[in-house]
């Protein structure tokens, strides 16, 4: 109660959740089903802060005391498990229950207020010292109740409710021009790289270069020339590389690979120069299956100079990550993992850190113009997102749930490989490969390796960085600008919220009866109540 203590209005008082709700209530324990007469409504439901009922499921069981789980107007429920602390007012509510992981409360004061109450960084503040558990956070209905809530007279919270809600509607339409903003400006970006893969954005550079461009038979006769040509090569490094293994790397979280450690040409095949310790026998490409017609009928027509061809043909052989654990106390080598792969760049400033032997070292070892792509994860969406190695990322390792590509550079501009993962048409393929109904959506090297992407030659991928780079450079300064009112329109949120609970929002009235006796009426209402009403008795 410090939090408000001294600092409300002569006529407020700190109360609790528990003295100013009905006792609080576990839900019903029951598996989900897809059919029945009775919906069961569980924490995923509310995350999004809109239930949409048609995907809320039914029970398996209803249970024998059905009227005492049943959902009324007014209810607010709170996630005890997970989402720890998420809570939503249910207005109008279907026909339904609710699982165990929630706790239902019926506040005897205006219910908006409450809620909202609910969504203000006091609330948020109190979740988070109370959390427990160590695998999954937790917290159960003692802890919840004993939450302080600063009360207001019963006219004032009406007024505060309505204030809130006439600046929220303000606020709210300024972040839907926002979101609206951002979502034009994800399609004009898809629309630049449409245009960029169907050589619309090169199409004057190619009549001034005409007499330089080779045929798209030459070019696909290359792209097998060149794979062969880097795979002797390899072989060649490989069978050069005597010396002895690298000193183990154990200097810290800021430590830089050392010279000895192998590295990767920035230009050229991008192939392993220097000491090769640890590195397996390169293994010779294989075949890759020929495009069909189906693929193919699916497909844009191409410019002149233009072929289709498998990412496979363009890359080595795709590497998994390592799958040792990492921390981030460990003095190691930093691991970059799916948080750091972020917009097509590395973003490293959340690193975790693991020891590694010489040999593991050469085998994860980054070099520039490697891509890095996100191989497994829950959303869909997620699988396949990229990043580009630069400079800066080339002394990290990284982690199983990346795979490494690594262009072949006198083929593919990293560039514009990169921009050919972002490709809509591209995307559709991995969502296809990749979308599980487990839960967990995967795509693996082989399934890279067959992703179908438009190709031309390197000078004119050149040609095409250069035209998307320049046109997209003010999108992204946009897009920043976006994020960044976006997150100040929550701060205002969050704000207000603060204002309205200490007091700050609206002025105080001197008539309305103070809040000490809306509390006390509470409680002789409680203390009278023999028989709880439906819905307020604790399980």
């Amino acid at each position: 109660m410090s939090e408000f203590q001294n600092k409300l209005p002569p006529n407020w008082i700190v109360s609790s959740l528990g003295d100013i709700c009905s006792q609080p209530q576990y839900g019903y324990t029951t598996k989900a089903s897809d059919n029945g007469t009775l919906r069961l409504l569980r924490t995923t439901d509310i995350t999004s802060g809109c239930i949409c009922w048609d995907s809320v499921p039914f029970c398996l069981e209803n249970p024998a005391d059905e009227e005492k789980y049943l959902l009324g107007d007014g209810d607010i429920v709170i996630s005890r498990a997970g989402s720890v602390g998420v809570s939503y007012l249910l207005k109008n509510p279907e026909h339904s229950v609710f699982a165990s992981y929630l706790i239902r409360f019926k506040p005897y004061i205006n219910t908006q207020y409450f809620k909202y109450f609910l969504d203000s960084p006091y609330y948020w503040k109190e979740i988070a010292d109370n959390k427990l558990g160590i695998a999954v956070p937790n917290v159960n209905a003692s802890k919840l109740t004993e939450i302080p809530i600063p009360l207001p007279p019963e006219n004032e919270q009406h007024r505060i409710v309505a204030k809130i809600e006439e600046l929220f509607s303000e606020l709210d339409k300024g972040i839907e021009n926002l979101k609206t903003a951002q979502v034009q400006l994800k399609v004009y970006r898809q629309a630049l790289l449409k245009h960029a893969f169907e050589g619309k954005l090169t199409a004057q550079w190619r009549e001034q270069n005409r007499d330089q461009l080779e045929t798209a038979a030459a070019l696909l006769q290359r792209i097998q020339q060149e794979r062969a040509q880097r795979y002797q090569q390899q072989l060649a490094d490989w069978e050069k590389s005597k010396s002895p293994s690298v000193p183990l790397l154990q200097r810290g979280k800021t430590t830089r690979a050392a010279a000895s450690v192998p590295h990767f040409d920035k230009g050229g095949l991008g192939g392993i120069s220097g000491n090769t310790a640890g590195l397996s026998k390169p293994k010779a490409p294989k075949p890759l299956p020929p495009l069909t017609a189906e693929e193919l009928a699916e497909l844009p027509e191409l410019p002149e100079g233009w072929v289709y061809t498998r990412v496979g043909a363009l890359i080595d052989d795709p590497a998994y990550g390592t799958s040792k654990k990492c921390d981030y106390e460990v003095d190691g080598l930093g691991v970059l993992r799916i948080p750091n792969v972020i917009s097509g760049k590395v973003d490293a400033t959340d690193l975790k850190f693991a020891q590694f032997t010489p040999d593991e070292i050469a085998t994860y070892k980054l070099g520039v113009g490697d891509i890095l792509i996100i191989r497994s994860n829950g959303s869909v969406s997620i699988v396949g997102r990229c990043a580009l190695v630069s400079e800066a990322d080339v002394d990290y390792l990284y982690a199983g749930y990346l795979i490494r590509l690594r262009p072949h550079r006198r083929l593919v501009e990293p560039g514009f490989l990169l921009n050919t993962f972002s490709l809509h048409a591209t995307r559709k393929q991995i969502e296809q490969k990749a979308k599980s109904t487990s839960g967990v959506n995967n795509i693996n090297t082989g399934e890279i390796q067959s992703l179908v992407v438009a190709l031309c030659g390197i000078e004119e991928q050149k040609q095409i960085q250069m035209e998307i780079e320049a046109r997209l450079s003010e999108v992204d300064q946009l897009e920043l600008t976006l994020a960044t009112s976006l997150q100040q329109a929550e701060a205002l949120h969050q704000s207000i919220l603060k204002r309205a609970f200490s007091g700050q929002l609206v002025p105080q009235d001197p008539h309305d009866e103070p809040a000490s006796a809306l509390l006390a009426r509470i409680r002789a209402e409680r203390e009278q109540s023999d028989v709880p009403k439906r819905g307020r008795k604790a399980v």
